[in-house]
């Protein structure tokens, strides 16, 4: 928790920020994750059971740390904008904005009057340090990155628009929700996917903007980033938790080392 914004700032300047999907609600694991080297952590608040206190939590895990966190919301919805503000999110990220007149909704919940909408209450929160900032309420605005994701076919028909709102840092690709809403649920990988997704990023790219997407697959990582995405989530932890911890399970279930059950041991 500095002054200023450095994740913001490394986007701004178009550097490629890597990142990892925290879909476990563990601020243990959180921490555990903050040290592996990746320049940015997702706090999942979307699809992941992580409420307001479990989030405040891992920024506290995490805040020591290099890699800098973005908070996903469940919506973008005032109130919770507000509450994730003054806990010390500053990097934001919202689901489903699909038009441009919701992007500038979103960047007024961020911002405080005159500017914005948002309500002025960081004395008692963790943004300001609980005061011990004197400069946030005059810094406070500048400092907040605000990433909207654009996953149907309506975000992609305004994606010009949206790209042209003023206060919005940068633009996720959502392969998942995207690949549904053009008839192809559960297949990302479809040609007609990736080529939309593809042209998506080069939309965003050509506005000044920031495009970011998640992929596990290390191969079409590396292919976005050439695009010139400058956000790339590279993975998810519980799901690279679920992949070792089944291969381990696997290759001792194979082995034949592996010592017959007892009768006796099943309780």
């Amino acid at each position: 928790m500095i002054s200023g914004n450095p994740f913001k700032a490394a986007l701004a300047s178009g550097r490629p920020q890597i990142g990892l999907w925290l879909s476990m609600a563990d601020p243990y694991l959180a921490e555990v994750s903050a040290t592996a080297g990746f320049d940015w952590l997702l706090i999942d608040g979307e699809h992941a059971p992580n409420d307001l206190r479990g989030t405040l939590a891992s920024l506290q895990a995490v805040a020591p740390y290099r890699a800098q966190p973005v908070v996903r919301a469940v919506a973008g919805e005032v109130p919770l904008i507000k509450q994730l503000l003054d806990i010390g999110a500053q990097n934001l990220l919202v689901p489903m904005v699909d038009t441009a007149e919701q992007a500038r909704a979103i960047v007024s919940a961020t911002r405080y009057p005159p500017l914005g909408i948002r309500g002025v209450g960081s004395a008692v929160g963790r943004a300001s340090r609980w005061s011990a900032r004197a400069d946030y309420l005059d810094q406070a605005d500048s400092e907040v990155c605000l990433l909207v994701q654009a996953e149907t076919v309506t975000a992609l028909n305004h994606l010009e628009a949206i790209c042209a709102v003023d206060g919005v840092d940068g633009v996720f690709i959502g392969p998942a929700d995207l690949a549904a809403s053009m008839g192809y649920r559960g297949k990302p990988g479809h040609p007609e996917v990736q080529a939309a997704i593809e042209q998506a990023m080069k939309t965003i790219v050509a506005s000044g903007k920031a495009a970011g997407t998640l992929t596990s697959d290390p191969a079409l990582a590396r292919r976005y980033l050439a695009l010139g995405c400058t956000f790339v989530a590279t993975g998810v932890d519980i799901l690279l938790y679920a992949g070792a911890a089944r291969r381990l399970a696997s290759d001792f279930a194979l082995s034949p080392m592996a010592p017959p059950a007892s009768p006796g041991a099943a309780y």
